[in-house]
């Protein structure tokens, strides 16, 4: 029995725990759940938990659909804001292996896992330290704002600041290190950082980050979402990755004798993560909505470049503060937080360490604003665009040999399928839009 189980079955009985949910992610990285009782625990531990995979996202066909759910040990937290009568509740994160005990191919955990043993062949270990922002609105219904304030506002008897402050503190004491908090730019609009921390555990913590926000803002009879545009007209919701390679204790990213202090290995991959970034787009921006932010003028970026102090590039290189060369990070400010993060951090590795193989130059810093050139000059510069729809994202990412060798054959064809039936659903609809411009005059 390895130390981790032990403790984990030693924390059970001395908190009284009474159920753990065992959690997992489909590919669209939808939390998935179910509890056992602390009887079954150490069984669990040992063998697993078999489920039916057919009736998950992306995973098994019906004629092999026989899983196990493996919880891993180290992923033991309490649940701060569950009921404690009759019992404590806990949670462990699980790998989903076949019932021989082989790891399963479309676990977006092990897709993940698979990326860091290539990166950790390579000699790297790679950071990552997202920032997802998100809305607290006040149903469900309809995108209804809580408040009227902007970036870093401080607005007296602040309900959103007091909601912030409880998620903290239930992150915290999850195990979860976060930074800190704010009010974001648009009205009723939230940001809480997380420190960062090897890309694997920070994919558990981000699905648990979205899910107390959640569980938080409902216990205050007030909805959060991480819809990335869910109000026309205002800025949508990224998830800015910050993002590290390290060789052991050093920065692999770190240069002092670079003009800015970025050493070749790191203008390599964020080559890398610009030349494949169309390809990706679809995991890292993988709804409908997702192409609503987007758009120029509202802080996404549209175009492919990079810089180090301009936020309307794609790729931006925080400034290096003496002292600090472990800070030393890309910002890759595409993604946004609906997206699945273990396939999110999977594909961005992936092209980073493509760029890395194969030398990719980056090409200059692109310091001017992107969205006041006219199309002539970001062309002459090299400049192209992310893809503008969900349709043009299918459409490249299907055709990527990255994304396939990244994902493995099954992931990458179940989730081009079920985008595709997403877009014809959304096709299918009239909007609001159309009635509003059309009815009265056509």
């Amino acid at each position: 029995m390895s130390d981790a189980t032990k403790y984990v079955l030693e924390t059970a009985k001395e908190q009284n725990v009474k159920f753990i949910r065992l959690w997992f992610t489909d590919i669209l990285g939808y939390l998935k759940s179910f509890a056992i009782t602390v009887e079954e625990l150490e069984g669990a531990l040992e063998r697993g938990m078999g489920f039916d995979g057919s009736s998950i996202e992306g995973f098994a066909r019906i004629d092999e659909s026989d899983m196990l759910a493996m919880p891993d040990p180290t992923t033991f937290q309490m649940i701060p804001f569950r009921p404690t009568e009759g019992g404590s509740v806990a949670r462990m994160f699980c790998d989903i292996v076949r019932p021989g005990g082989e790891p399963y191919d479309a676990d977006p955990r092990f897709v993940l896992r698979r990326m860091l043993k290539k990166a950790e062949a390579m000699g790297y270990t790679f950071y990552v330290g997202p920032e997802l922002e998100y809305f607290y609105f006040a149903s469900d219904k309809s995108p209804e704002p809580l408040d009227h304030a902007g970036y870093f506002d401080l607005v007296p008897s602040d309900v959103s600041a007091d909601l912030r402050r409880e998620t903290v503190f239930a992150l915290e004491a999850m195990g979860i290190d976060v930074e800190y908090s704010h009010h974001e730019v648009a009205p009723s609009q939230h940001e809480i950082d997380l420190r960062y921390t090897d890309a694997l555990t920070m994919a558990d913590n981000a699905m648990t980050y979205r899910l107390v926000v959640k569980e938080i803002a409902r216990m205050h009879d007030v909805y959060a979402t991480f819809m990335p545009k869910p109000i026309s007209g205002e800025n949508g919701s990224g998830m800015h990755v910050h993002q590290s390679l390290f060789e052991g204790e050093r920065n692999a990213f770190f240069d002092p004798n670079d003009e800015m202090l970025l050493s070749h290995v790191a203008r390599c991959y964020i080559a890398g993560v610009m030349k494949y970034a169309p390809e990706f787009c679809l995991v890292t921006n993988q709804w409908v909505n997702s192409y609503k932010r987007l758009i120029p003028g509202f802080e996404a970026p549209v175009y492919i470049s990079w810089a180090r102090r301009n936020r309307s590039d794609m790729i931006r290189v925080p400034e290096y503060q003496p002292g600090r060369e472990k800070a030393t990070r890309i910002e890759f400010r595409a993604a946004d937080p609906a997206c699945n993060p273990y396939l999110a951090f999977s594909v961005m590795l992936a092209a980073g360490l493509k760029g890395i193989e194969a030398g990719v130059p980056c090409g200059d810093a692109v310091e001017e604003n992107v969205y006041e050139m006219d199309e002539k000059e970001r062309d002459s510069r090299g400049i192209h665009s992310l893809p503008g729809s969900l349709k043009e994202a299918m459409e490249v990412a299907e055709g990527s040999e990255l994304l396939r060798e990244c994902l493995g054959q099954h992931v990458h064809e179940k989730l081009i399928a079920n985008k595709q039936i997403e877009w014809a659903n959304y096709r299918k609809v009239v909007h609001q839009y159309e009635v509003e411009t059309y009815l009265p005059v056509l």
